[in-house]
């Protein structure tokens, strides 16, 4: 098979994870980036081909995207169906790390011209949503039974509680307040319902980890909730922090903070806020847990990671299964096509075997 010529989009920590796998897995890349010096950066940094690209460029998109196998965005979920149909339109496979439902939405809109084109195009492909809602899209399809409950908590953690607010800046804030502002997606019942992020607390025990908070947040069901309307009745997704995190920005919310009108919006001052006060360190660590309850058994699938002396933890888990996705759809192992989130484009079970060559390991018990 000739070698998988593989665009990554976006230099910053995940896109250079991205572009460091997609090298190992012997794909001829290149990474581009509206700034052209952070793509060369990276290009210099892994001996690979660098470009400029600014997606909010059309035609410059679609011309330099065209004569690629697969392309890999890295950039902000705003841009997610141009890239997207700007990759299927030159015959490319496409994954993103997407987080945004209205944006996935648009993006299903292209299945035809996906499938028109013989091409995958996977939205939704990192940690959360990603891997682990693969993670609980195998123990519905492989449970004795039908599922009454599943759930998924995952969390990107500093190793200890940093400030009153215990978090660091994992990824772009605004990427955060997202995910704390917009509704949530859940089955209640069997039927499809939305709650409101930042609310039904729990407390969460992880051996060797201290006490943590899971509650609601944006994003993290993919389409899963649509998916099984009707044949699970519960299905939630809730994010982990150390305790107190979650009412400190549910108190934010309450006081009209996550409000994006004005000039300048109350949203915007957080943002910059936050982006100034916050602690920044790669020294980090991902936990995930999910399972699934029937009337007779409940299975659990979990993994924990941590900076492994080159890429932080969230770097690692949410690039690394996006890379493994498209590695094996250009190698002819995945022959779907058309645009699916990533829980309907891989099982379980073979992305738990890509993943295990970098040292992400995820267990059942």
């Amino acid at each position: 098979m000739a070698v998988a010529r593989t665009l990554v989009i976006g230099a910053g920590i995940v896109g250079t994870a991205a572009a460091w796998d997609l090298l190992r897995r012997g794909h001829d890349v290149t990474v581009a980036d509206v700034d052209l010096g952070r793509a060369a950066d990276v290009g210099d940094r892994l001996g690979v081909e660098s470009a400029g690209i600014d997606v909010t460029d059309d035609p410059v998109l679609r011309s330099r995207v065209a004569g690629f196998d697969a392309v890999v965005s890295a950039v902000p979920y705003r841009h997610g169906v141009s890239v997207a149909s700007a990759a299927i339109d030159a015959g490319a496979h496409y994954v993103d790390f997407g987080g945004n439902p209205a944006v996935v939405a648009r993006q299903l809109a292209l299945d035809p011209d996906a499938r028109a084109a013989n091409v995958l195009a996977t939205p939704d492909c990192g940690l959360a949503p990603g891997l682990a809602n693969v993670m609980a899209e195998h123990l519905i399809t492989t449970s004795p039974g039908p599922v009454r409950s599943a759930q998924m908590r995952v969390g990107a953690l500093p190793k200890e509680p940093l400030g009153v607010l215990g978090y660091q800046l994992a990824f772009s804030v605004a990427g955060l307040i997202n995910e704390y502002a917009e509704p949530c997606e859940i089955l209640e019942g069997g039927r499809y319902a939305t709650v409101d992020p930042l609310t039904r607390f729990e407390d969460v025990t992880w051996e060797g980890r201290g006490p943590l908070e899971a509650f609601s947040t944006a994003g993290g069901t993919s389409t899963m909730c649509r998916d099984h309307e009707g044949t699970v009745e519960r299905l939630e997704y809730k994010t982990l922090r150390y305790p107190g995190h979650g009412r400190i920005f549910a108190a934010f919310r309450e006081l009209g903070l996550f409000d994006e009108h004005g000039d300048p919006s109350p949203r915007s001052v957080l943002v910059r806020a936050l982006d100034r006060s916050l602690p920044r360190s790669d020294d980090d660590l991902v936990l995930a847990r999910v399972w699934a309850e029937t009337d007779t058994e409940r299975r659990i699938l979990e993994f924990e990671d941590s900076h492994d002396g080159t890429f932080s933890a969230l770097a690692r888990t949410t690039a690394f299964p996006a890379t493994a996705l498209i590695d094996l759809v250009v190698r002819g192992e995945i022959e779907h096509r058309g645009v699916r989130p990533m829980h309907a484009a891989i099982e379980g079970s073979a992305l738990y075997d890509e993943l295990a060559t970098v040292g992400i390991t995820v267990t059942e018990r």
